[in-house]
């Protein structure tokens, strides 16, 4: 099975639980944690060397994006069955469960994202916002847009066991 690039840092080596996948074009660097059933796509970052970056179980980093962390108090937090969309930036923050990140949206310091919470495709949630669960923001800076209501929010909760499922094909074609 090809996994992606682990280096270490200081004398921390990112750990990856067996049930993870990490595409082999990925970068983990340092005081990382990837859970199982977890998914890092192809060309991604999470640099974990000024800090921790943890993410639960079940959740997907979509191509291209960028985790990192800030020195002192700001880690990386991410839960269980989080969608990061491609190209995304996740910035010493705070993504509850089921948290959604759209293509191409910055997630900035301190800022978290409340279980259900969604951040739109292309917006920039500022430092220290917080979006409150199934709530969805939108723009730039990120403003809340309106409160979905569960149905709405269940299409969302498709995408991250579609991502558990697909990493297992690539997995699997990989060996």
């Amino acid at each position: 099975m090809s996994q992606g690039p682990l280096y270490p840092f200081e004398g921390k080596l990112p750990q990856v639980d067996p049930a993870a996948w990490v595409a082999p074009t990925a970068a983990l660097i340092g005081d990382v944690t990837v859970g199982a059933r977890s998914n890092i796509w192809y060309h991604c970052v999470l640099r974990g060397d000024t800090n921790w970056i943890r993410i639960g179980t079940g959740s997907n980093i979509q191509d291209g994006t960028i985790i990192h962390v800030n020195a002192g108090t700001q880690a990386t937090d991410i839960g269980d069955d989080v969608t990061v969309g491609h190209a995304a930036i996740i910035h010493a923050c705070t993504l509850r469960n089921r948290a959604f990140v759209g293509m191409g949206a910055t997630v900035l310091d301190e800022a978290v994202i409340e279980e259900g919470g969604v951040l739109a495709a292309g917006s920039v949630l500022p430092p220290g916002k917080r979006v409150g669960a199934l709530e969805l923001w939108m723009g730039n800076p990120a403003k809340l847009v309106r409160v979905l209501t569960v149905e709405q929010r269940a299409g969302f909760d498709k995408t991250a066991p579609h991502y558990v499922e697909l990493s297992g094909r690539h997995r699997a074609s990989q060996r």
